[in-house]
């Protein structure tokens, strides 16, 4: 059981307030997502954060507090099932999330843990991605609408000159068969608690993952922060790729060249740096307690 503790108090117009300045900062990056969808039109980067990730934008545009806070005024039906109401209004009923969802909780918030625990590796240079279309041709690429920088050829010599240093399973299952053994490591689900690293592009986009799959007890505006960070470590993800998106505003970050892996190096520690404070905060948000429901089933 958690531990009562007095909730957080907001009155009706701040956690309105709260919740209009959320809609309008998530409305920057979906509305423009939304008016692509009707048009059946696809982008390389913008698009990953809503396909790749199962959040819908209904769900990431919708505001909650996050546990131990109180809404005066709120109505628990306006804030769904994991809402009790209490005498000025509800609040999150934390028991309940963590009874249902109780092996989830646990297992995301081993992985934060442990990987905080470790120091940042940046040695990389963003291969993974070039590992993703080692050996294929234009037909074969995911991105198959946009050319690559390089010539398939001097693309595969890269990989095969630079090696491949990828930690993340995430990003290693969508390797190109013959790309795989040219990896230092063999990533699995099974060893993500043993290798996920603080330094990794991929392990600092899927803290937003994270985020919303603690939510409710994680509150939107940190929902929010996780997924800025992942739009812009999804950016570089692309522009360090082999793929030429310049004419989509996208320079690129040329890790084939000491400069641009110098770059790409910079770019990474910074994002290692915010996703740090990040991990922190959702490890703060979801205190580890003993749980005696088996709850849901361990996240992908």
């Amino acid at each position: 059981m958690t531990v009562a503790l007095a909730p957080a108090v907001l009155d009706a117009a701040e956690w309105q307030a709260r919740r209009r300045t959320h809609e309008e900062r998530m409305d920057v990056w979906l509305t423009p997502h939304l008016a692509r969808r009707r048009r059946g039109e696809r982008h390389p980067v913008a698009d990953f954060l809503f396909t790749y990730y199962s959040h819908r934008p209904a769900q990431l545009r919708r505001w909650h507090p996050g546990a131990g806070v109180e809404l005066h005024g709120a109505d628990p039906a306006e804030f769904g099932r994991d809402y009790r109401a209490t005498a000025a209004g509800v609040t999150l009923d934390t028991d309940a999330v963590r009874a249902r969802r109780g092996e989830s909780i646990t297992w995301i918030r081993s992985l934060l843990a442990a990987t905080s625990g470790r120091a940042p590796h940046l040695g990389c240079f963003g291969m993974h991605e070039w590992a993703m279309v080692y050996r294929q041709t234009q037909a074969e690429l995911r991105h198959n609408a946009w050319p690559l920088r390089l010539s398939p050829e001097r693309t595969a010599a890269v990989v095969e000159e630079r090696g491949v240093r990828c930690s993340h399973f995430d990003a290693f299952r969508f390797f190109t068969p013959p790309a795989r053994p040219l990896n230092l490591l063999t990533p699995t689900r099974e060893t993500q608690h043993a290798l996920e690293q603080p330094g990794c592009l991929h392990a600092n986009m899927d803290l937003y993952k994270w985020a919303y799959k603690l939510s409710p007890l994680v509150g939107s505006e940190l929902v929010a922060d996780a997924f800025e960070l992942a739009t812009e470590i999804r950016t570089l993800d692309m522009r360090a790729s082999p793929y030429d998106l310049a004419a989509l505003g996208y320079p690129p970050v040329r890790v084939e060249t000491p400069e641009g892996r110098a770059e790409y190096a910079a770019t990474q520690r910074a994002f290692a740096d915010r996703g740090a404070v990040l991990r922190a905060r959702l490890l703060a948000a979801v205190p580890a307690e003993p749980v005696d429901s088996p709850g849901e089933e361990r996240p992908s």
